[in-house]
């Protein structure tokens, strides 16, 4: 499986596992790096669709790994066994990781989704929908960059003339309630689902949940979003605002990738917004 990559790395330690393979350490002797190498087995692949995102993922990867904050795929590797992709190593804890530990600052979930919409943002002017974007798959890197990862799920949707989506794809907490409710959909879907991001790393818990993903997905179609005083008590309006614009269930009016990115207030008389400043007008009204 890893003779073609043995003549450029060095294959190291396992550092993470997923449903059809296995993410390793490769270590470039040329330019002193280490890198992150993604072996998928493509015997597990039984079922056709995932045949297809395989073809996909690293197809979207060459066309989106210019921008800093989605993962860099480096070189590609493939036999009639395996298929392994050498990126970027993000061996800092993930979202998933640091969420778990209980809710973010407010300045610290700003930083976070401002990277992330960024990100988000030029996949969509690309014409790609990434479809499952959740805390697992936002990755820092050892300097604590965030990467985007995990494209498998991933649809190009269009240049100029952008076409409608279709299929349930996503994880249940995280995906949006027109693709539950088999409707074609568009890329806004990944704004709801980087707003369940950022709902869970304020309040440390997501907005829509059940006891089973059945419960869970009657939860999403519902929709109804609330800001439970006991854990909302100290974060500020404009977020939760911006958390209302990013979780509207009617599409046409969620805001775009680059509408989050430049959301706010007058807040405190700054006028920048709540993302693009960091959360600093939060952090402002405290010292006030």
């Amino acid at each position: 499986m890893f003779e073609s990559l043995n003549k450029d790395y060095q294959l190291c330690e396992e550092i993470g596992r997923g449903r059809f393979g296995v993410v390793y350490r490769c270590f470039s002797a040329d330019s002193a790096t280490s890198f992150a190498c993604k072996a998928i087995d493509k015997r597990l692949l039984t079922d056709p669709t995932d045949r297809i995102c395989l073809d996909i993922e690293p197809k979207l990867l060459h066309l989106l790994s210019g921008h800093p904050n989605i993962i860099h795929l480096f070189h590609v590797y493939e036999d009639d066994d395996a298929l392994l992709l050498v990126t970027d190593l993000c061996d800092s804890p993930d979202l998933y990781d640091r969420v778990s530990k209980g809710p973010l600052s407010e300045p610290e979930a700003a930083g976070i989704l401002s990277s992330l919409m960024g990100a988000i943002g030029y996949c969509h002017r690309l014409g790609v929908a990434h479809r499952d974007i959740k805390p697992d798959n936002v990755l820092f890197d050892s300097w604590n960059r965030l990467k985007l990862a995990d494209f498998g799920s991933a649809e190009w949707f269009g240049g100029n003339e952008r076409r409608a989506m279709s299929g349930v794809v996503g994880t249940p907490y995280y995906v949006a309630p027109e693709v539950l409710s088999g409707r074609e959909y568009s890329e806004k879907v990944d704004v709801w689902s980087a707003g369940v991001v950022l709902y869970v790393m304020l309040a440390g818990v997501p907005p829509f949940y059940g006891e089973t993903p059945a419960e869970t997905f009657e939860a999403v179609l519902r929709g109804n979003l609330r800001f439970p005083t006991r854990i909302f008590r100290s974060v500020s309006p404009e977020a939760k605002d911006l958390l209302r614009k990013m979780l509207c269930k009617d599409p046409s009016r969620r805001l775009s990738a680059d509408q989050v990115l430049t959301h706010g207030f007058d807040f405190l008389k700054t006028g920048h917004p709540w993302v693009t400043s960091g959360g600093e007008t939060r952090a402002m009204a405290d010292l006030a």
